[in-house]
């Protein structure tokens, strides 16, 4: 009975402390969508009414029938697609490596590689431009893709590493044994049974480019190939107060597709991130 007692107490708690959470995180977006439904002139009544008195569509109307903001985001989705099939193209041998294979220094190559995604672009942001510009690749999608790549794969490796250890190695023995070579084993074995983490791999990658600012807003200064985030910082900075609920509509836009993208996929993505964890 004592035990009952104290397992309710305790998912009572966690209950608690989750609706804590999402008030914590949801509670920004609560008032921007707020804000997002109100007219130009309700805006100015001030943030004690939360609720608007006359709810409209039209700042998002407004925002998706803009020329400027559909090559916002199609400039968003084109960079946050091809860095992830980029990513993918990298860290998927990479985790095969990993995996697979015995070499000295394994475990401090891993570390080493998880240590990279800790630097923050903001560190070599001066470095990082020159690079680029002497490279030729500012004001390119190609150039900040390659960028947006380098930043993904270290979390991308880990993630297919992880699926790959949940794979049994006498699958690849026994495939190695009817005169597979080993890059025939990595087609034909490996990517068809870990397509959950490759899937997750790439939607968490996605959800990474779609969310950039610093990088974008660092590489690129042709308005015709800046992407979401950027375009609505730019936006902000050539508008007056009027313009608030346009910008609250804006942002909405931008962030709801990836929320939405991770609530719906979050199993998957979930389920691949703890994939081998029980391994040895």
């Amino acid at each position: 009975m004592k035990a009952r007692t104290g397992d309710r107490i305790g998912d009572l708690l966690s209950y608690i402390f989750m609706a804590i959470t999402f008030t914590f995180f949801a509670w920004p977006l609560l008032w921007l969508l707020s804000l997002a439904l109100r007219t130009r002139k309700e805006v100015f009544l001030g943030v004690s009414r939360f609720i608007p008195k006359a709810p409209t569509l039209d700042n998002f109307a407004m925002i998706l029938s803009s020329d400027k903001f559909i090559s916002y985001l199609w400039n968003a989705l084109k960079l946050s697609s091809l860095s992830a099939a980029g990513c993918l193209i990298v860290a998927l041998p990479a985790a095969y490596a990993f995996s697979r294979f015995q070499f000295k220094g394994k475990g401090a190559w891993m570390m080493a590689l998880l240590s990279v995604q800790m630097i923050s672009p903001l560190v070599i942001m001066v470095p990082l431009y020159r690079y680029m510009a002497a490279m030729g690749l500012l004001d390119s999608h190609f150039g900040t893709t390659m960028v947006y790549v380098a930043l993904a794969v270290p979390v991308s490796t880990w993630i297919l590493k992880g699926s790959i250890d949940g794979i049994p190695k006498t699958l690849d023995e026994a495939a190695m044994m009817d005169g597979c070579t080993r890059f025939g084993v990595f087609i034909r074995v490996i990517l068809p049974l870990s397509t959950p983490g490759i899937a997750s791999a790439f939607i968490i990658a996605v959800i990474s480019g779609w969310s950039q600012f610093l990088v974008p807003f660092l590489l690129i200064t042709k308005e015709s190939l800046t992407p979401i985030g950027v375009g609505i910082f730019q936006y902000a900075g050539t508008q007056n107060d009027s313009s608030i609920q346009l910008l609250a509509a804006a942002c909405l836009v931008s962030v709801v597709p990836a929320i939405v993208a991770f609530l719906l996929l979050q199993r998957l993505i979930l389920g691949a991130m703890t994939a081998g964890a029980v391994k040895g």
